[in-house]
């Protein structure tokens, strides 16, 4: 089980329905939501090294089209943080965009992973088992 989870998205029924999917499966301690990267930047620092009462996230579900700050900005801020506040992290996108340059972009910056959305059993599976070694329980 992982200590925490961050999503990072803007739309509120994704939020939901990842929240449910990843609490229903049991994978997680913590389910941590930001709005857009700015919030989920803030988290990271505030969780990350980890404090007593903070898990830092062990995985990271960031959107690429979100208000205030997207997720390539946010992966750009997250590369000026401490090696400490990221050694523990993993990220991957989860996103409605199709865009070979989204993917392309995305290749060049801190990310494990890209997916389309919804998040599903299956592909949180095999981020499960690809970055962290767990398997989902059948």
């Amino acid at each position: 089980m992982l200590p925490a989870i961050l999503l990072v998205d803007d739309d509120p029924t994704t939020n939901f329905l990842s929240t449910r999917l990843l609490n229903r499966l049991g994978v997680s301690e913590e389910i941590v939501v930001a709005l857009n990267g700015a919030e989920a930047l803030g988290q990271l620092q505030q969780r990350c090294p980890a404090t007593a009462d903070a898990a830092c996230p062990a995985l990271v579900l960031l959107d690429v089209n979100m208000p205030v700050m997207d997720g390539f900005e946010f992966l750009e801020a997250y590369q000026q943080l401490p090696a400490e506040t990221r050694q523990h992290t993993v990220i991957v996108m989860l996103t409605t965009s199709m865009l070979a340059t989204d993917r392309q972009r995305a290749e060049q910056l801190p990310v494990a992973g890209f997916l389309t959305k919804p998040l599903t059993r299956e592909k949180l599976a095999a981020i499960l088992q690809q970055h962290f070694g767990l398997v989902l329980p059948e």
